[in-house]
């Protein structure tokens, strides 16, 4: 046999014995080696100190927070439960949740009634609700969500200008007037009739009532700077919300409570003389309630300030002394 041809067949089962050996049974690993030498080190980043990020301008060892907190929680707003039935509807949820009552805001609707979905995820009327939470990190935080003038959505052209109570006004505040009547007939639908809960910026400017009363802005409106903000929480902030004498003494020498000048007597008197009269024409139920049904201009109007007065405003007069007192005067005129 030739050398070449020799070399040639030695190939060839070389190569077949390279391919059985390929497709054998792989054998156990070998031993790890030894690592390798560690690379260079990267430059150095740039030396961060905690309180550059501004976080222990309100997160330290004071009752700065948790002290809002505390109180804010025995407020309405911290433990009412409107949020849980009225947040997830969408003519509610604008004011009822704390999360879209933000979403409004930032979107610029003033009229809650124009909220085209419900929040699937409502809360209460907390600290993101109405401050700017943990957008610098810094105590600028804190800055209301809101403080522009409030158009008034129940009514034409009217606006309340009142400060930082402009942030409460964005909810509080009617979500409807009086239906006109037909006929001489007004027609109470429901059991929920009236100007709904916290029409309290009306009030304060005189607008709102029933019939065919006159008012004007109290002193409240015109002369507190910031309105609902100076006598709900003062200058120590009250999360609370509870009124103090205490803002009251600027104007009211020696008060010692809210009922100055026996104003609050007098509503409370007026009060209570026209709801005997409208439960006995069976227009208010035991509990205080509308009675559904089709009245009088007049009785009507009075039924409207009754509720506008007792169960919605609450104030007692503090808000618009004279305009509540008119109300309930005129219709207790009306009634009789």
């Amino acid at each position: 046999m030739s050398t070449k041809r020799f070399l040639v067949i030695l190939g060839v089962f070389t190569v077949v014995a390279v391919l059985l050996a390929a497709c054998g049974t792989p054998g156990e690993p070998g031993p790890k080696g030894d690592t390798g030498p560690a690379g260079p080190a990267g430059p150095a980043g740039p030396a961060v100190e905690v309180s550059e990020l501004g976080c222990t301008e309100c997160h330290d060892d004071t009752t700065l927070i948790t002290g809002k907190q505390t109180a804010w929680a025995m407020s309405v707003h911290g433990s009412g439960t409107a949020y849980d039935y009225a947040g997830g509807r969408n003519t509610c949820t604008g004011c009822h949740s704390g999360g879209r009552f933000s979403d409004r805001i930032a979107a610029g609707i003033t009229n809650p009634d124009t909220v085209e979905e419900g929040d699937p995820n409502p809360t209460r009327q907390d600290c993101r609700a109405c401050h700017q939470i943990h957008t610098s990190y810094t105590k600028d935080d804190f800055a209301l969500e809101t403080t522009d003038p409030v158009p008034l959505y129940a009514f034409e052209d009217v606006t309340f200008d009142g400060g930082d109570g402009n942030l409460c006004a964005a909810c509080h505040q009617p979500r409807r007037q009086m239906d006109a009547a037909v006929d001489g007939i007004v027609k109470v639908t429901s059991t929920h009739w009236g100007p709904h809960h916290g029409p309290q910026s009306s009030m304060l400017m005189g607008i709102g009532g029933g019939g065919a009363v006159e008012g004007s802005p109290s002193k409240h409106y015109e002369k507190v700077e910031d309105t609902c903000v100076a006598c709900h929480m003062g200058e120590g902030a009250s999360h609370s919300f509870e009124p103090s004498t205490a803002a009251c003494v600027e104007c009211h020498d020696d008060v010692e409570n809210f009922d100055i000048n026996g104003v609050q007597t007098h509503v409370k008197e007026l009060l209570e003389e026209l709801e005997t009269i409208l439960k006995a024409k069976g227009m208010l139920d035991a509990e205080g309630h509308p009675v559904v049904g089709d009245y009088s201009e007049a009785d009507a109007a009075a039924l409207w300030n009754f509720i506008y007065v007792a169960e919605e405003d609450k104030s007692m007069g503090v808000h618009n002394p004279a305009y509540t007192i008119a109300l309930l005067e005129a219709s207790l005129e009306a009634v009789k």
